[in-house]
């Protein structure tokens, strides 16, 4: 599998969320590779099917002027932030048609959830920060060892696992991964205290928390792209 990458920039989330629709029946029929794209927001929440109002803390009020739209959207999970300095991915993959009787893909769905997360835990290496897999969670996690690098971090919190990427998927009719993964590269992490980030009250954290040096999106973006391919691609 040979896969197409496109940087869109900073694109409002309505767009990318058309283009994706756009690109992914492109894909079913045939018409276009496998495809990636790299991306960043402006300030948005966005709740997946499994996702509670309550998660949300801030009014209305707050959030006009956080300058924040409110999405509900198709993914799995529950709210999630997407802004300027967050790294989103959004592969566009044929995983196998849904099984009607299940629900269910007849690929692995699972297993593509995983294969994301190898993706970033590869990538973050790379800038020699340790992540990992936390069981039944998804996403990708620092270890309190590494959470106590932060200095913007509460001292309570230190001593605790912490999220640097999300991850929230759908499969479509056709079988085509839509939604995907955001890493937390430099955003302004004001924003992550607006809600209870995926149902859960663990602490989220940024590579600009945990590096002397901040990488630049370009930067992140080529080595996420170098892990995609090496873990996706058919050799």
């Amino acid at each position: 599998m040979k896969l197409d990458i496109i940087d869109l920039g900073l694109i409002e989330y309505e767009r990318a969320w058309k283009l994706q629709d756009e690109y992914a029946a492109e894909i079913a029929e045939g018409k276009r590779p496998p495809t990636l794209l790299l991306l960043e927001h402006p300030h948005v929440y966005t709740f997946g099917r499994k996702g509670h109002a309550e998660n949300l803390l801030w009014g209305e009020e707050q959030l006009k002027q956080k300058g924040i739209s409110t999405h509900w959207v198709d993914r799995g999970g529950d709210v999630t932030y997407h802004g300027p300095g967050q790294l989103v991915g959004y592969p566009l993959i044929p995983l196998g048609r849904v099984n009607h009787d299940s629900k269910l893909p007849d690929a692995d769905y699972v297993g593509y959830i995983r294969k994301l997360e190898k993706t970033l835990i590869v990538a973050l290496a790379h800038f020699g920060i340790a992540t990992g897999q936390r069981s039944g969670l998804t996403g990708v996690w620092i270890q309190a060892d590494v959470h106590s690098r932060c200095p913007r971090c509460s001292p309570e919190d230190r001593k605790k696992p912490a999220k640097i990427a999300a991850i929230g998927v759908k499969v479509d009719v056709r079988g085509v991964s839509r939604h995907g993964f955001a890493l937390n590269v430099n955003p302004d992490m004001e924003y992550w205290e607006g809600i209870l980030a995926c149902g859960l009250s663990e602490p989220v954290v940024s590579l600009a928390d945990l590096l002397p040096s901040v990488p630049s999106m370009e930067s992140v973006k080529a080595v996420v792209t170098t892990a995609f391919r090496e873990i996706f691609e058919e050799k």
